[in-house]
């Protein structure tokens, strides 16, 4: 991607204005603040104004949903964001959210509406599925045609949320040559990161998840990790490291390829 600057619509200053943008695209954490994820942020927002999306971020309004509270045990603090962040929804009248993170999309989909939030929530990869189909976003194919890519399911994507076909859709979309790591879909390996293990040291053991799971990637002799969840292109981008291999394999958010391809 370029460096020109991508114009993103803030909430407030649409609401001031008496606009209701029919979705809030949340950035979440790793969006706001990891500069490697920051660059995936802004290539979605670059997709959303390609294809004339009507959002709007929440900018500094924006919390963390709580998730990574919730998984290491404290529920206030998780109860404390979540309630925080769905007054701000019921305030701007947001009914339809668009993620970017796995996990956000878990959170604010599955356990937000306990707590009195009913907003649409929908994870990128459905919506890009949608708006490929509806021929609302072109791909060129020549742009990464017959790249050898391997796919790493999240955690939070897959066996919680059941979603395995849309970033497939949108890797073949895109001309590639899709190579299975052996373990795929439900029987996918986490990479490590999930239920806030990321944030704490590693337990005893003979190998950390991160490097078995890299080792599943490397045996499809891909030349690109596809992925689709900030925790898992930390891990996969340390595993690549960790093999030397960074040089030689490149870990790509989908929306970035996407980025990349779109006419």
């Amino acid at each position: 991607m370029n460096s020109t600057k991508i114009q993103v619509p803030v909430m407030a200053e649409l609401f001031a204005q008496g606009k209701k943008p029919e979705y809030l695209f949340w950035v979440g954490c790793a969006g706001a603040f990891d500069a490697r994820y920051m660059k995936v942020a802004k290539a979605f927002a670059k997709i959303l104004n390609h294809i004339g999306t009507d959002y709007a971020v929440l900018g500094t309004e924006e919390s963390c949903t709580g998730d990574p509270a919730r998984r290491a045990g404290n529920e206030m603090l998780f109860q404390m964001q979540a309630l925080s962040n769905i007054e701000i929804f019921k305030m701007y009248e947001i009914k339809k959210i668009i993620t970017i993170c796995p996990h956000c999309y878990n959170t604010l989909k599955n356990e937000y509406p306990d707590l009195g939030c009913e907003c649409e929530v929908v994870n990128y990869t459905e919506f890009l599925e949608n708006m490929i189909k509806q021929g609302k976003l072109k791909i060129d194919k020549t742009k990464l045609a017959n790249k050898i890519v391997t796919f790493h399911d999240p955690c939070y994507l897959g066996r919680a949320n059941n979603i395995y076909e849309s970033p497939r859709f949108l890797l073949q979309s895109l001309g590639i040559n899709l190579v299975e790591m052996e373990r795929n879909r439900s029987f996918a390996l986490c990479c490590g990161a999930g239920g806030a293990q990321m944030f704490k040291d590693a337990e005893k053991g003979d190998k950390e998840i991160f490097i078995e799971r890299t080792e599943d990637a490397l045996k499809t002799q891909a030349e690109i990790i596809a992925s689709s969840c900030p925790f898992c292109m930390t891990m996969m981008t340390d595993g690549l490291k960790y093999k030397n291999k960074e040089e030689e394999i490149q870990n790509l958010d989908i929306i970035e390829m996407i980025a990349e391809a779109m006419i």
